[in-house]
């Protein structure tokens, strides 16, 4: 069955902030009390599940709205430090014309999630954003039920092992991209259904099923 509709991640899989996070994450954690980031553990920690890291860094979970609303104000201030992949305008396009219907649910805010796509946004028929660290299956479901569409039909795109989850938890099919946050061997370890390498893969892979139908 093809997918008539893709709901996208923005950090890592359509925005190119992991180098911004980077650079501001120790910030963060001398602002509210957890631990920083040492080069050495930055790979480490892309290997592991969500709340790994968190115990890692010792984020107690009362926390995170507090830091969430903070990295998204930080985000909006920084905008013009965090681009697009190369590639997203050509392949937000070509799914569009091939008949794909987008959606995008981040835990980013909807504002700063508009700013950076730029004109791409009225491509985009649905956002649900400031999603919660483990709050995308209910924003999924929302989105899919505005939609009216199959489950499935759907397949979510992210770049890290909760868009994953999120997705199976739906009963929706989940693609992993390459390029974001956490490692690809361990996207691939949890069997995403696809396995995107490079931005152009999402193309060749949804409009040639989408062909087939």
């Amino acid at each position: 069955m093809p997918y008539s509709l893709a709901i996208f991640d923005l950090d890592g899989t359509l925005v190119d902030s992991f180098p911004w996070f980077l650079h501001t994450i120790n910030d963060v954690a001398d602002r509210f009390g957890f631990r920083r980031v040492a080069d050495e553990d930055v790979e480490q920690l892309r290997h592991a599940p969500t709340r790994e890291i968190l115990g890692h860094l010792q984020v107690p979970p009362w926390k995170l709205p507090i830091i969430a609303r903070y990295m998204r104000r930080l985000k909006a201030e920084h905008a013009a430090d965090i681009p697009l992949f190369s590639g997203v305008e050509t392949m937000v396009r070509t799914l569009t014309a091939n008949g794909v219907r987008l959606a995008l649910v981040s835990s980013d805010s909807e504002a700063n999630a508009r700013q950076k796509l730029g004109d791409l946004a009225s491509l985009f028929s649905h956002f649900d954003c400031a999603a919660s660290l483990f709050g995308k299956p209910a924003k999924f479901r929302r989105v899919v039920r505005r939609a009216g569409v199959d489950l499935g039909q759907v397949i979510a795109i992210g770049d890290e092992v909760r868009d994953i989850e999120a997705a199976r938890a739906v009963g929706i099919a989940c693609g992993a991209v390459c390029w974001g946050y956490a490692a690809p061997a361990a996207l691939r370890a949890h069997g995403p259904d696809l396995t995107f390498e490079r931005i152009g893969d999402i193309v060749d892979e949804l409009c040639r099923v989408s062909s087939k139908a």
